[in-house]
């Protein structure tokens, strides 16, 4: 069998960037989540608002050591999940790509897939952590609730975007030759 007829008969799932540009994009969501406001500007940790949740966690205050080294521990853990979402996006990638890496990286389809991911990380996590269990919000205190509609307005304005730029994006030939 040639090539062509090898290429033209490959699933369109096969070569899609959509789902590991999604996953990667959710993962890439949950570090700027983590980094950002977890460890730079410390405005929130996983469980900094257990004890007021909706779901009976008990409390674990960052202002304590014994609070602060839990909060830091699922804090990890969220990382590893997020690292965990990152790598498993780039092997599906990766497994998909084979001769056109260098036009993969600067395809609009995979940044407006990966953006859509991270829209995803922001509405998911911050309807499920923030509204549903209550374990933390962007950013506790009395104008917490907008904080945290903001963080999922951002998540709305992310899926947007990255929706307006893959659409406008010519797909990418995972198996054709990198032309120089």
């Amino acid at each position: 069998m040639s090539e062509t007829t090898a290429h033209t008969t490959r699933p369109e799932s096969a070569t899609s960037i959509r789902l590991p540009a999604t996953i990667l994009g959710v993962g890439l969501g949950g570090f700027v989540d983590g980094i950002v406001l977890h460890q730079v500007l410390q405005w929130h940790h996983l469980l900094s608002s257990t004890g007021s949740d909706r779901i009976g966690v008990r409390e674990y205050p960052v202002d304590t050591v014994p609070g602060l080294q839990m909060n830091t521990l699922w804090d990890g853990l969220f990382h590893v999940v997020t690292w965990v979402a990152v790598l498993t996006g780039l092997a599906l990638l990766y497994s998909r790509v084979t001769h056109s890496r260098g036009r993969l990286w600067r395809s609009p389809m995979l940044w407006g897939w990966a953006l859509i991911g991270w829209g995803l990380f922001n509405l998911v996590e911050g309807v499920i952590d923030h509204q549903l269990l209550g374990i933390h919000h962007v950013r506790s205190g009395p104008n917490q609730l907008w904080w945290d509609l903001g963080f999922l307005a951002l998540g709305v304005v992310l899926i947007a975007v990255g929706w307006a730029i893959q659409r406008r994006a010519r797909a990418v030939d995972l198996c054709a030759p990198e032309r120089r």
